[in-house]
């Protein structure tokens, strides 16, 4: 939740679990002195909780949020997430992303793949994923994105995982999914654009490589940030070795990032994310 700063907040809402019989397991808040907002996550045990979980969201705005300006959101930790991921030649985030959730260490599924080539229909098959293929031109992106968008609603997706997908994604589908779209791409933009980015850099002799990962925005890799990690690099280091450094770094950044929205610890405000611990 999130509104204009003022004082009882965090007591009116704990006051509100209380009463009704909840147990607070964790709670964070923080106020931003630029903004004066106020920003709170809290996770309650629902065992014999005096609203019934459909009411709560209702009893809540009822009672606090609509005499505090709150924006707010109520979710179940029992909810299990359905992804489609999205991608292109590169690999190395899909075999992350399906390994993770094969082995059970997010609440989530993997409803579909898509990709703009052909060539990773074999790894969703051997993960049991459906596989799309669409072909993407300048003539015919708008056409298959609506495809896409309807495909994505017939399975049932809550998030988008634009895994290295080396396609501008348009606003229709952006606004399909707002604030559920979210991209990962290496931390050198925009000093090295293209296609070849760590050839550029290995070029360029950088010190540092890096990736980001935010919710996709229709202003391009400008999305509020969710993730970021770097590492160090040397004139030791090869373009290939370069490459594979930056691959890790762009995985375990974009997983970093899903595991935050999986657990609905992040907050956008304006082009930021608040991430709760």
């Amino acid at each position: 939740m999130h509104c204009p700063d003022a004082k009882g907040l965090v007591a009116a809402v704990t006051e509100f679990i209380a009463k009704n019989n909840g147990n607070v397991l964790a709670l964070e808040q923080h106020v931003d002195p630029l903004a004066h907002e106020f920003f709170m996550r809290v996770e309650w045990d629902l065992e014999n909780f005096a609203i019934p979980d459909d009411k709560i969201g209702d009893y809540f705005d009822t009672l606090i949020a609509k005499r505090n300006r709150m924006t707010w959101r109520l979710h179940f930790s029992n909810e299990r997430l359905r992804l489609a991921v999205f991608v292109s030649k590169p690999s190395h985030c899909l075999y992350d992303i399906l390994s993770r959730v094969q082995s059970d260490e997010w609440q989530a599924d993997v409803a579909l793949v898509v990709s703009n080539h052909p060539d990773h229909a074999s790894i969703a098959a051997s993960y049991g994923v459906p596989f799309h293929h669409f072909p993407i031109t300048k003539d015919n992106r708008a056409a298959q994105e609506q495809t896409q968008i309807a495909l994505c609603r017939e399975h049932g997706v809550d998030l988008v995982v634009l895994a290295r997908y080396m396609i501008i994604v348009g606003a229709p589908f952006i606004e399909a999914f707002p604030e559920r779209m979210i991209n990962i791409h290496h931390a050198f933009l925009p000093a090295f654009i293209g296609a070849k980015p760590y050839h550029r850099a290995y070029e360029r002799g950088v010190k540092l490589i890096g990736a980001t990962a935010h919710y996709v925005t229709a202003d391009l890799d400008e999305g509020p940030i969710i993730e970021q990690e770097v590492n160090r690099v040397s004139h030791l280091d090869s373009i290939d070795e370069l490459t594979r450094k930056g691959f890790d770094v762009e995985k375990i950044t974009l997983a970093r990032a899903i595991r935050r929205h999986l657990e609905r610890k992040t907050l956008v405000f304006g082009n930021r994310v608040i991430v709760f611990n």
